[in-house]
C-alpha cells in the first residue's frame, strides 16, 4: 500500500468522482458531508491525514450519525448518504475490507426516520394557471420572440401539469426525445433510470403549436438535426438566433411570471415547478383511486411516497362529507 495514501486522500477521490458522475449541487453537498465526517473522525481519535483507509471501522457512521443530531433531518439524510458512498467507494475500489452489511445495519439504527410530510400545493390556483396558460398562444406580442416565449411557456406548464415531470427532466427533453405517434417519451430520470413519460392530448397539441411556431423562426436555420434540438428553449436577447435549452432556473421563472400574472404578486412563491407534479399525482389518484397507477405514472420507488397523497385526498374528503351531510342542516 502507498505510504500516501490515507482515508483523507482516498475521500479527496471519492469526492472527485461523484464531481464527474454527479450535479454541481450534489458534489457541494457531499463535499461539506465529507469535511464533516472527517471532523467525527479527528474527534475520536482517527486522524485521517495520515491513517490507512484499512484502519477506518464500521462504528464511525454511527459517530457520525450522532454528530449530525443537531442538523435538520433532511441535511442528516444527505450526509449520512454521503458517507456511505464514502465506505462503499473504498470497498469497490479495494482499499479497504468493508463490512457494507454492518455499516447499513448501524445507519438503519442510529439516524432518524423522515416524517411523512403531506405536500401542501393550492389546486384550485394552480387550476387557474392552467386554464391561464392555455390562453397564452393568444395574447397579444410585439415581436416573435414574445410570441415565441407564450407559446413555450403555454406547453410548458401543460406539459408539467399532464406528464408530472420534474423540471430538469423537463427542462432536458430534446425533440427526438418524443414519440409523436404514440405520445411517449423515454428520459433519464431520479437515480439515472431509464422511464416512459407519457403526453395528453392537450399537451401534444401545444408543443406541436409551439414547435410549429418555432420551426421557420429558428429550428430550420440551425442547421442542427431536427431530433437533436432542445424541446424547449430560450427566447431572450441572449440566445439571439440559436437554439439553446432552457435551464431549470428558466423554467422555475416561467411558472413564477405566468403565476403572478395569473394570480397576482401575493400568489408568487406559492406555485413551483414540484407543485406540478403534486398537481399531477393528486389528479390520478382522484380519477382512479389506484394508489399502484398512481406510482407507476409518478415513477415513485417507493409507493409509500404516493400514498402521502392518498391521505391528502382523505382530508378533501372529509370537507365533501361535511358539504353534503351538515352544510344541508344549517
Amino acid at each position: 500500500m502507498s505510504e500516501n495514501l490515507s482515508i483523507e486522500s482516498c475521500a479527496r477521490d471519492y469526492l472527485r468522482s461523484v464531481e464527474q458522475a454527479r450535479s454541481a449541487n450534489t458534489h457541494k453537498t457531499y463535499s461539506n458531508g465529507i469535511h464533516l465526517f472527517m471532523k467525527t473522525l479527528e474527534e475520536h481519535g482517527i486522524k485521517p491525514a495520515v491513517t490507512f483507509p484499512t484502519e477506518l471501522p464500521e462504528e464511525a457512521i454511527a459517530w457520525f450519525a450522532q454528530d449530525l443530531k443537531g442538523l435538520a433531518p433532511a441535511t442528516e439524510r444527505l450526509y449520512i448518504v454521503a458517507a456511505n458512498g464514502f465506505f462503499q467507494y473504498l470497498a469497490a475500489e479495494g482499499l479497504s475490507p468493508v463490512n457494507l452489511p454492518r455499516v447499513h445495519l448501524l445507519i438503519k439504527q442510529r439516524t432518524r426516520r423522515p416524517g411523512i410530510r403531506l405536500p401542501q400545493f393550492p389546486i384550485e390556483d394552480i387550476e387557474t394557471v392552467l386554464k391561464y396558460a392555455d390562453g397564452l398562444h393568444r395574447h397579444p406580442a410585439e415581436d416573435d420572440a414574445e410570441k415565441l416565449r407564450n407559446y413555450r411557456d403555454r406547453a410548458f406548464l401543460i406539459t408539467l401539469a399532464d406528464t408530472g415531470l420534474r423540471v430538469h427532466e423537463i427542462c432536458a427533453l430534446r425533440r427526438g426525445d418524443v414519440d409523436w405517434n404514440e405520445g411517449q417519451a423515454v428520459i433519464i430520470g431520479k437515480g439515472d433510470k431509464q422511464a416512459v413519460v407519457r403526453f395528453s392530448n392537450r399537451s401534444m397539441v401545444a408543443l406541436k403549436e409551439y414547435l410549429a411556431l418555432r420551426a421557420p423562426l429558428l429550428d430550420g436555420k440551425s442547421g442542427r438535426a431536427l431530433g437533436s434540438l432542445p424541446l424547449f428553449s430560450r427566447h431572450d436577447r441572449g440566445a439571439g438566433a440559436k437554439v439553446k435549452p432552457i435551464t431549470t432556473t428558466t423554467g422555475r421563472d416561467i411558472v413564477t411570471e405566468r403565476v403572478r400574472e395569473a394570480l397576482g404578486e401575493e400568489a408568487v412563491g406559492s406555485i413551483t415547478p414540484h407543485s406540478f407534479r403534486h398537481y399531477f399525482v393528486t389528479t390520478v389518484l382522484r380519477v382512479t383511486g389506484n394508489l399502484k397507477v398512481a406510482q407507476e405514472l409518478a415513477r415513485h420507488e417507493n409507493i409509500s411516497v404516493t400514498t402521502r397523497y392518498s391521505h391528502l385526498l382523505s382530508r378533501e374528503l372529509d370537507q365533501q362529507y361535511n358539504d353534503i351531510f351538515n352544510e344541508r342542516d344549517r
